[in-house]
Order: structure tokens, then C-alpha cells, then sequence
């Protein structure tokens, strides 16, 4: 055979010995945890040290007096959490009336929101002429800026150059006088529909995405057996969906519950009590009257009611899943 007709192989690698491959063990035995270290780092940078940070301060009578000296504020002990909770003084009746304002606004915008993005995941959910146009339409509000269009309801909501007069008023010709709907016990109301406007397109995405896995073949079935809408939407849907309603409702009780940005972009610093909600009360109690100690006392129990509410329901949920 001669020389151009010998066919070159590939040299076989050679075997790699055991301190090779104990050091690819030891590398893929580090390496989650390497991936893992920078988000752990900013976590703790973030979150975890400034929350510790907030738990400490709200032990001291941390003043405008000793801000520029803090640590040589004074220890209340439990003082700050003792004035928060007096109901009979000013601080503790303020407090409670913003956290019943705070429960009633997070009912009525998460019932709201789900409501009206059920009705619409349920509406978009079959094929026809103009779906993905609705689709789109319809989370314009989660994809604006929040700032951008809370200001802009803001506009809206002034009494004589506001379009929501205008349209009640001027083109409906309501009886009686334009309200002042940013202040007072309008504000209330204010403050509730523009955080449902803001918030029900992500139940809206959220429940559009889970009825994606809902097969149509159920539907047609039940159909040929005779069911109507809603009795398919009681039976099917809303079974079919729960794992995402689980976590979904909980999401946004958390995201209502802790609303800043709504109040302070429509009231400003000088809030209506129709629209004092918890954490825009917290921070004013901390930067308007700079009493950090007090303020953080009241974060803290926030933070606690928060974690026991939301304890007490992954809890129901779970023996639900179990006994289902």
C-alpha cells in the first residue's frame, strides 16, 4: 500500500488519570455556588444588611437631634413599638387609621384587578380577528413608566381642567358641582382606580399565560355535553388555574399592601387621610418628622403582619392542595 493510500486515524486521547478528575469533581462540586455568590452579595447589600440596619434602629430614639451623631442616640428598648401601637395617642391613632385605609384599598384593588383580568385572559382566550391588538392594548398600563402615568392621572383628576370632570360634568351633565377628587374623602377613590388601572393588566398576563396549558379539547368536550360559559368557567377554568391564582393573589396582595409610588405621585407629601396608605404614612412619620426610630418600629411591624399574613395563607392554600 503505498503512502497516499494510508489513511491517517486520530490519535486517541490518553486517559486521564485520577488527579484530573478529581479536580473537574471539585470544580463542578464549586461551581452553583460561584454562580450563585453575586446575587447572594447584592442581596445582602440590598436588602438583607439595610432591613438588620432598620430592625436595629428602631430600638433607639433616633431623632433629628442625634442625626448627626447617631450613635450616640438613645436606647428605647421597645419604646418606639409600645408609642406605634397606643391607640389613644396621636401616633398609634394615625398609624391604625392608615393600616384600616390600607386594608380596604388592598381589597378593592386586588378583588378589582383579578376581576377584570379574569374577564379579559377569558374573553382573549379563543382565536378571532383583532386578538393580538386587544392583547397589546391591554398592557399598555403595566408598560408604562410608573411615575409617567400616575402623573398624568394626576392631570386627570384636577377639577376644573381635569378630563375626568370633563367627561362627568361637561359631556354626561351630572347634577351637582365638580368634585375635588385629590383631596378629601375623594381621594379615596382616587387612589383606588388609578392603582387598579395600574395593576389589573398583570393579573391579566398572568391568568392569559396560564390558560395557555388549559387544553381545548375540555372545552369541546363540555360543550358537547351541554355546559354553558360559566358553567365551564366555574368547572374548568377556574380549577385549571389555581396553581397560578395561588401564587398570583398573593403577589399582588403584597404589591397593593406595600404601594408607595400611587400616593406619593398623587398626593404628594401633604396626603389626604382618605388616601394615607401604610407605607407613605411610614415615610413621612420617618423623613417629615425625622424620627427614624419611630418610623422603623413601624416598618418592622409592617414587615412582621406581612409575613404572618402571607404565612397563614400559603398555609390554607397547601392543606387545600393536599386534601384535593
Amino acid at each position: 500500500m503505498s503512502a497516499s493510500e494510508t489513511v491517517k486515524r486520530p490519535a486517541k486521547a490518553a486517559p486521564r488519570g485520577p488527579k484530573q478528575q478529581g479536580k473537574r469533581k471539585q470544580v463542578g462540586r464549586w461551581l452553583p455556588y460561584a454562580l450563585l455568590a453575586p446575587a447572594v452579595l447584592f442581596e445582602l447589600l440590598i436588602h438583607v444588611i439595610p432591613m438588620i440596619f432598620g430592625i436595629w434602629v428602631s430600638f433607639f430614639k433616633l431623632t433629628k437631634v442625634f442625626i448627626a451623631n447617631w450613635s450616640s442616640a438613645p436606647f428605647m428598648g421597645l419604646g418606639n413599638y409600645s408609642i406605634a401601637v397606643d391607640f389613644n395617642g396621636a401616633v398609634g391613632q394615625g398609624l391604625l387609621q392608615s393600616f384600616l385605609v390600607t386594608c380596604g384599598f388592598t381589597v378593592l384593588v386586588v378583588g378589582f384587578s383579578w376581576s377584570f383580568g379574569m374577564a379579559g385572559a377569558v374573553a382573549l382566550q379563543r382565536k378571532f380577528f383583532g386578538r393580538g391588538f386587544l392583547r397589546t392594548l391591554f398592557l399598555i398600563p403595566y408598560a408604562l413608566p410608573t411615575y409617567a402615568a400616575i402623573i398624568t392621572w394626576k392631570f386627570m383628576f384636577q377639577k376644573d381642567t381635569g378630563a375626568i370632570n370633563y367627561i362627568l360634568y361637561d359631556m354626561l351633565h351630572l347634577p351637582g358641582d365638580k368634585p375635588f377628587w385629590l383631596i378629601g374623602d375623594n381621594a379615596f377613590a382616587a387612589v383606588v382606580v388609578v392603582a387598579i388601572w395600574k395593576m389589573w393588566p398583570f393579573a391579566f398576563l398572568m391568568l392569559m399565560a396560564g390558560l395557555q396549558s388549559v387544553p381545548t379539547e375540555v372545552y369541546e368536550a363540555s360543550s358537547v355535553d351541554g355546559a354553558k360559559p360559566f358553567r365551564q368557567w366555574t368547572s374548568i377554568t377556574l380549577p385549571m388555574l389555581r396553581p397560578v391564582n395561588m401564587v398570583l393573589l398573593l403577589v399582588m396582595f403584597l404589591w397593593v399592601f406595600n404601594d408607595f409610588n400611587t400616593p406619593f405621585v398623587l398626593f404628594g407629601n401633604a396626603q389626604p387621610p382618605a388616601g394615607d396608605l401604610i407605607s407613605f404614612h411610614i415615610y413621612n412619620a420617618s423623613f417629615l418628622t425625622w424620627n427614624f426610630g419611630s418610623g422603623s418600629a413601624m416598618s418592622v411591624m409592617l414587615l412582621l403582619f406581612l409575613l404572618l399574613i402571607s404565612g397563614i395563607y400559603l398555609l390554607i392554600v397547601n392543606r387545600r392542595s393536599k386534601r384535593a
